[in-house]
C-alpha cells in the first residue's frame, strides 16, 4: 500500500513537472487568435511569401501551383511548366504525381524586382515576373549533378544572388522519410548568381538540409538540416566557410524565416515529443524565435491542437504569425 502512494504521489509530481496539458482544436479556435485560410482543392502549403507590395500571401500547394491570397479568396498566380496537364494535376494530393505537376517547396519575393523565386521538388529553381504566369527554369542541376529534392531558399536582394537546399541526391520529395531513415548525408546547400547564370555547390554532405535564412547583415547564412536537428551557420566572408553549429534542436527544424528585426523563426515540425529544453510552462512548442548568436527569445505555443501537428514554416508579418504546412488543406494564423 505504501509502495503505491508513494507511486501515485511521484506520477504527479512528474505530470506537474512536465506541465503536459494539451488542449482541443475548439480550445484553440477560442483563444481569438487563432483563424485560418482554407485552401480550395489542394492541400500542403509548405512556404509562405508576400510581394514587394505587401498582398498575399502566396503559397505553393500540392498540385503543382503557387495560389495568391486576394479579395477574400485564393487565385491561381502561377504554374511550373507550360505543358503541365490540367486535367491530371489540378487539385491533386497523390505524391505520385508530383514528378509531373510538381510540388513547390520554398517562395520567396526578390522585393527589389518583385520577382517571385520557386524552389520545386522535382523541376529545380524556377522564377516567374510580378504578375505571374508560367515560371521559368533557372537551375536543375549544379556540378553536372542533377537536382534530386530542391527544397528551400532565401534571397540576397542587392546582389540577386539565391541561396538554396537540395535535400537530397538520392531521395525525392514523396520519398524523403527514407532520408531520414537511412540517416544518408547527400543534401547540398547551392548558390545561384543570376549575374553569370551559374550555380555552385557551397556545401555537401549534409543530412536533409532543408530550411535557408540570410542575416539582415549579409554576413553569414542559415541552414536547417534536419537529419541531425541542428541549425547550421555559414559565414559568407569567406571563399569556403566550414559550418558551425549554430543551435542544436530536440526537434526536427524545418523552413526558417528571417523577421524585419533581423530575428530568425525555426518551424518545429516534428510531432509532439516534449524536451527538456523548453520552459516547464510551455505546453507545445511549435517554433522557436533566435537572435543572430543562436540564443531562444520565444517560443510559438501550438496549444497542444493537431492543427498545428504539421507546422513547416512561421512567417511573422504585420501582427499576425502565418503558419505553413506540408499536408494541412489550410494557412493557419496566430495573432502576435
Amino acid at each position: 500500500m505504501e509502495t503505491r502512494v508513494y507511486f501515485i504521489f511521484f506520477l504527479i509530481l512528474f505530470i506537474s513537472y512536465f506541465n503536459i496539458n494539451y488542449a482541443s482544436d475548439a480550445d484553440l479556435f477560442a483563444t481569438s487568435r487563432y483563424s485560418e485560410l482554407p485552401i480550395p482543392s489542394a492541400v500542403g502549403p509548405e512556404s509562405i511569401a508576400f510581394d514587394c507590395h505587401g498582398g498575399g500571401p502566396y503559397v505553393g500547394v500540392s498540385d503543382g501551383r503557387i495560389y495568391k491570397w486576394q479579395a477574400g479568396n485564393w487565385s491561381e498566380f502561377a504554374i511550373p511548366t507550360a505543358n503541365r496537364n490540367r486535367a491530371l494535376c489540378d487539385g491533386t494530393t497523390d505524391p505520385n504525381l508530383e514528378s509531373i505537376c510538381g510540388r513547390p517547396l520554398g517562395i520567396k519575393f526578390n522585393r527589389a524586382t518583385c520577382d517571385l523565386y520557386i524552389a520545386d521538388a522535382y523541376f529545380g529553381l524556377l522564377m516567374v515576373g510580378p504578375n505571374g504566369g508560367v515560371a521559368r527554369l533557372l537551375a536543375n542541376f549544379a556540378q553536372g549533378v542533377s537536382f534530386r529534392l530542391t527544397n528551400a531558399l532565401d534571397i540576397d536582394e542587392q546582389t540577386g544572388i539565391v541561396y538554396f537546399t537540395d535535400s537530397s541526391m538520392i531521395y525525392q520529395q514523396r520519398q524523403y522519410l527514407s532520408s531520414f531513415n537511412t540517416r544518408e548525408r547527400t543534401g547540398r546547400l547551392l548558390r545561384y548568381d543570376p549575374n553569370i547564370n551559374l550555380v555552385t555547390v557551397m556545401a555537401w554532405g549534409l543530412a536533409f538540409p532543408n530550411g535557408v535564412a540570410l542575416s539582415k547583415d549579409k554576413s553569414f547564412l542559415l541552414v536547417a538540416e534536419g537529419g541531425t536537428q541542428r541549425i547550421l551557420k555559414f559565414q559568407l566572408n569567406r571563399a569556403f566557410s566550414t559550418p558551425q553549429l549554430f543551435r542544436q534542436l530536440n526537434r526536427i527544424p524545418d523552413n526558417i524565416k528571417r523577421n524585419q528585426e533581423g530575428h530568425f523563426w525555426v518551424a518545429l515540425n516534428s510531432g509532439r515529443t516534449f524536451t527538456r529544453t523548453i520552459p516547464n510552462t510551455f505546453q507545445d512548442p511549435i517554433g522557436i524565435k533566435l537572435d543572430q548568436g543562436g540564443n531562444i527569445l520565444q517560443y510559438l505555443n501550438g496549444y497542444g491542437s493537431d492543427l498545428l501537428n504539421s507546422v513547416s514554416e512561421i512567417v511573422e508579418h504585420r501582427g499576425n504569425f502565418y503558419l505553413g504546412s506540408a499536408i494541412k488543406p489550410f494557412v493557419g494564423i496566430l495573432r502576435a
